[in-house]
């Protein structure tokens, strides 16, 4: 089990029920609005709750690192069709594997699955506890870490990437935590002619990672 939502103001004997019994099994429970079950269960008839079980199995990062080039790392993706598109995107330009934060990110559900295309057939997908950590562990093995951020000191196509490299995408609307920020060697932008200040997130793991496939 993924995680469980409960409809927020919903409340009787068996939810709470569920609710301890999740609590029990260590299983995630998160309370949202009622639309959003509406959407997940694609109808009202969902009793305030649904439960999301993951669409495949994840992964250990440790095992996929001695022969990875290109590790995508997602600090809080939550919308599932980003996190499939990122996904298929990652695989696309070859990278080994996409790294997604146990807690306040989405998970690997069908419609990841459906988003992504195929492309978690092939591509693994590894959990982790904390991203910040996660970057250390990285740069241990001797990856170089790259932060997309529109406030970043270099832009993406004239940045110089070391192999092996990871590059960090934050979250819808928030972007990188400033944490994980902090754990980055490099923070990379995309410069935009436009008024709008960012891209989705989507469309931009896909500028910089083939920009990174081009060059390597």
């Amino acid at each position: 089990m993924n995680r469980v939502l409960v409809a927020r103001g919903a409340s009787n004997a068996r939810l709470q029920q569920i609710v301890d019994l999740c609590r029990e099994l260590a299983i995630p429970v998160r309370f949202e609005p009622r639309e959003t079950l509406d959407r997940l269960a694609g109808s009202a008839a969902h009793q305030g709750v649904v439960a999301l079980g993951a669409a495949v199995q994840h992964v250990s990062l440790e095992d996929l690192l001695p022969a990875a080039q290109l590790i995508v790392i997602l600090d809080g993706i939550e919308d599932p069709h980003n996190l499939g598109a990122i996904i298929r995107t990652a695989h696309a330009a070859g990278a080994a594997a996409v790294v997604i934060p146990e807690r306040r990110a989405a998970g690997l559900t069908e419609t990841v699955a459906k988003a992504a295309a195929g492309a978690l057939e092939y591509l693994p997908v590894a959990r982790v506890a904390n991203v910040s950590r996660t970057l250390e562990m990285l740069k241990a093995h001797g990856f170089w870490t790259y932060g997309l951020d529109e406030r970043g000191e270099h832009d993406y196509d004239r940045a110089e990437y070391a192999l092996p490299s990871a590059f960090v995408l934050g979250g819808e609307g928030k972007g990188l935590h400033e944490m994980v920020k902090k754990h980055c060697d490099f923070l990379v932008r995309i410069p935009l002619a436009g008024r709008i200040s960012s891209l989705n997130v989507s469309v931009a793991a896909g500028i910089v990672l083939f920009d990174w496939k081009r060059r390597h």
